[in-house]
């Protein structure tokens, strides 16, 4: 499978925005987009022209399937699983992404970054319903449990990031206990809940043409 090599840095100055691909660093002054608030390229400083309707909306795609961090194939399947259940595609495509193994262990605060919560999970460290998952992309339903093994419980990238993650930061549809290391996925969520700047029916348009 593709995956991307680049500078993580560039994915954000390239939307112009924080991912927060890098974890802690997202949050200093060694940030690339607080200090180069442009696109990288060599005429990253001078593309001002005007963006066209398929650019807006194809900017809106890259920006949430890079926050996510997905290949395009992978992008595109999540959308057609959307694209076949009643409602708002758009919505459903969200509350998917985030029901994702990977994303909810960064958003419990168990990892700095998404990539690092892919790691963990593809490593072995974490278990669903006390069961062994090594799938980043398997997708929780409400109820379900997250452990982090207790071998894995001494790794110094889980304290480190729990210590970060402030109490009142947790989303609604999230539990942590810090104590045993053992979040709860309460309910898929309501999109005016998720945390995401981006609108996600500029997507539905982009694939719709």
């Amino acid at each position: 499978m593709a995956r991307y090599i680049d500078a993580s840095c560039r994915q954000c100055r390239r939307e112009r925005q924080k991912l927060f691909l890098k974890g802690t660093k997202c949050f200093t002054e060694k940030c690339p987009v607080e200090r180069r608030a442009y696109p990288p390229g060599q005429h990253g400083q001078s593309r001002r022209a005007k963006v066209s309707e398929y650019g807006v909306q194809l900017r809106e795609k890259q920006k949430i399937r890079r926050l996510y961090g997905l290949q395009e194939t992978q992008f595109r399947n999540y959308f057609a699983k959307a694209l076949k259940q009643t409602g708002r595609t758009g919505e459903i495509l969200v509350k998917m992404l985030e029901r994702r193994l990977d994303n909810t262990i960064y958003r419990l605060g168990l990892a700095p970054s998404r990539k690092t919560a892919r790691q963990l999970v593809t490593h072995g460290h974490i278990l669903v319903n006390s069961q062994a998952v090594d799938i980043p992309s398997y997708l929780l339903r409400a109820g379900d449990t997250i452990h982090v093994r207790e071998k894995s419980k001494k790794l110094e990238v889980f304290h480190s990031s729990m210590k970060r993650m402030k109490d009142n930061a947790m989303l609604p549809w999230l539990s942590l206990d810090k104590a045993t290391m053992t979040g709860t996925f309460l309910n898929i969520p309501e999109r005016a809940d998720i945390p995401l700047n981006a609108d996600e029916q500029l997507i539905v348009e982009l694939y719709s043409k």
